[in-house]
């Protein structure tokens, strides 16, 4: 059976600077996957690359199994849903109209809502805690509630994966746990979930996973395989005493909900947002 996303020797460049190649990675139905990397290594055209906003120029991107320059755009945005690190809005838009666009690939040609569409807007408000917000115009949201409604757009996608820029990224605490805790039962409810996160503590405790850019290629495997010191100093150009007593703060790797659903065997499930139609 493929892999839900299955990179094979992909190779990127923005004009004659190389961002990535032959990069080779698989991340699994089910799975909550890290994307890690330091600044400007390419993790947001990676996340492109997947979501079919932009091409590979070497190697072959896969989603369940077809090449996404196969796939139809509709019918890929129905399947992948990528939440940006920004979205500016420039006029004043409502909550509840800016999450509605998530129904896009599913409208006809003269663009209006039917009820399931308004039904499926509104459970994913509802599945994010932002129906109270519905209302409230999104350029004047606070980043967290921000972050929120962004992952209701996907979800009102109904898709089988995920892709998230940055989804902690200007976050305090309080609200970083809340996102963390959001993709869990996001998760949980059937949602491959793939994310660039830039908190490495975040990630060891949370995710069962990870892909790390580096070197123009990547390092990927369980938390425990990647996240060793050697590796992590590579990558981020620290120094290794440092790293090394990060990595030694809890060993082995925290055992969360997160860790132990990783070890259990898989079982396919799907996410409902009433019914698919």
């Amino acid at each position: 059976m493929a892999s839900i996303i299955q990179s094979n020797e992909l190779g990127f460049h923005y004009g004659r600077r190389t961002i990535f190649k032959d990069l080779s990675f698989a991340v699994e139905s089910g799975e909550v996957v890290a994307l890690l990397g330091a600044n400007g290594v390419g993790k947001t055209t990676l996340l492109n690359v997947i979501a079919g906003l932009l091409r590979a120029d070497a190697g072959a991107i896969t989603v369940d199994g077809t090449n996404v320059s196969e796939w139809e755009r509709r019918e890929l945005s129905r399947f992948v849903a990528l939440v940006p690190q920004n979205l500016e809005i420039p006029f004043s838009f409502r909550v509840d109209e800016v999450v509605a666009q998530g129904r896009v690939p599913y409208l006809g040609k003269f663009g209006a809502m039917s009820a399931h569409d308004r039904d499926v807007v509104e459970h994913a408000m509802e599945a994010v805690d932002v129906t109270s917000l519905r209302d409230r115009v999104y350029s004047e949201l606070s980043g967290g509630e921000r972050q929120r409604v962004k992952i209701a757009i996907g979800l009102a996608q109904q898709p089988r994966v995920m892709l998230l820029d940055e989804p902690t990224q200007h976050l305090d605490i309080g609200r970083q746990i809340e996102v963390v805790n959001l993709l869990k039962r996001l998760n949980r409810s059937g949602i491959t979930i793939f994310a660039a996160i830039h908190d490495l503590s975040i990630v060891r405790d949370n995710f069962c996973n990870a892909v790390l850019l580096m070197n123009q290629s990547c390092v990927a495997g369980s938390m425990a395989e990647v996240m060793k010191p050697a590796i992590l100093e590579e990558a981020f150009r620290v120094d290794a005493s440092a790293v090394r007593a990060f990595c030694e703060v809890e060993t082995p790797v925290v055992e969360t909900e997160a860790t132990r659903e990783c070890r259990r065997p898989h079982i396919e499930r799907r996410w409902r947002l009433g019914r698919r139609r």
